[in-house]
């Protein structure tokens, strides 16, 4: 009978559960004055490890399924690995504005894209100089400093309305299919680069029964792990006195990015180094098009107050910065990484110290 309650009141309370799986788990015999922070931190790493890994499962299991349908290795890398890799983020954007927390979904868009630049590119780079396909810069690049633009002036609006975000998920749509037709016409080398991205994704189920557990399995975890997550930084954010925007922008944007981040590093020492920028690139525009397009469908999505001020602008920022350098010998050295990680590292030092909000 204790079990059974506790499963009802994981589906009902999931943060008040958590806290009591973390205490427990403790074994504190003083875990009733545990502080409700340290409640929150935990349940909030709990989401996030069930996020990555439902986030894994599913992007396997599409990939997986993609296979099986016979759909080409370019198709699969423009469309289902772009997706699969921004699926948490996604998730965890969606159930934030389902549960009236507008201000994590926003930081969670806008701080994964500026950990994308700066953090993952930056460390990328480190490890190993990050070679850029002039074709896909061109292309990809562009569309996605154009979506960075789009989401400032949305901004400077104050929220994204319903109308927007339908736009916004058509305009990406539009994209991928006028990519994949050119690619296709024209045998070029950007086809060929997202064949790769689809190559990198490791443990790709090959049968029916394998690609429905993996994506059973996988978005149920995305639906939980985002639930847990959102809970848990709210909490924190409620508790701590900390906005729930610098809440989205640091803590659920960093641990939202930490695959792309793992995925990045090996790349680069593989020398597959062109893929991780593609991937990056990719992100950005699905973050911007696709998370904020189907979370603003869901609600309304208005802007923080110090988002707008600070925060939209470091992003545009940091993708201004990032341009010379990817056209600059068509590559990203490691001391231009060594800059952006720095540059990271300011920004989030500003954020916590709080300047400026």
């Amino acid at each position: 009978m204790q079990r059974r309650d506790l499963l009802v009141r994981a589906i009902e309370q999931p943060r008040q559960v958590g806290h009591a799986f973390v205490q427990n788990l403790l074994h504190d015999p003083f875990r009733t004055a545990m502080p409700a922070v340290t409640g929150d931190l935990l349940l909030t790493a709990l989401g996030l490890g069930i996020l990555v890994f439902g986030g894994e499962a599913t992007l396997r299991g599409a990939v997986g399924l993609a296979r099986l349908l016979g759909v080409s290795p370019a198709m699969i890398g423009l469309t289902v690995v772009a997706f699969g890799t921004s699926a948490p983020e996604l998730v965890v954007s969606v159930q934030a504005t389902l549960d009236g927390s507008p201000a994590i979904a926003v930081g969670n868009v806008v701080g994964s894209n500026i950990a994308n630049i700066m953090l993952i590119l930056g460390v990328g780079a480190i490890v190993a100089p990050l070679v850029c396909d002039p074709r896909a810069v061109r292309r990809d690049a562009t569309a996605m400093v154009a979506a960075l633009a789009l989401l400032a002036g949305l901004g400077l609006t104050g929220r994204i309305v319903a109308w927007e975000g339908a736009m916004m998920v058509v305009t990406l749509i539009f994209y991928i299919v006028w990519s994949y037709l050119k690619d296709r016409g024209d045998g070029s080398a950007i086809a060929e680069l997202h064949a790769r991205e689809a190559e990198e994704t490791g443990g790709v189920p090959d049968s029916a029964a394998l690609v429905s557990l993996f994506l059973g399995v996988g978005l149920a975890s995305l639906v939980g792990g985002a639930h847990l997550l959102v809970d848990g930084a709210v909490g924190i954010a409620r508790t701590a006195g900390v906005s729930e925007s610098v809440i989205g922008l640091s803590l659920v944007a960093v641990g939202t990015s930490l695959p792309e981040l793992v995925a990045t590093v090996i790349a680069a020492w593989r020398r597959h180094s062109d893929v991780a920028v593609a991937n990056v690139l990719g992100s950005n525009l699905f973050n911007v098009l696709l998370i904020l397009g189907a979370s603003s469908m869901a609600a309304p999505l208005p802007f923080a107050p110090d988002i707008v001020l600070i925060d939209l602008w470091v992003m545009l920022g940091a993708g201004a910065v990032l341009v010379p350098m990817m056209i600059s010998g068509w590559h990203i050295s490691r001391r231009e990484g060594a800059v952006l990680l720095v540059l990271y590292l300011v920004y989030m030092t500003a954020l916590a110290a709080g300047i400026g909000r």
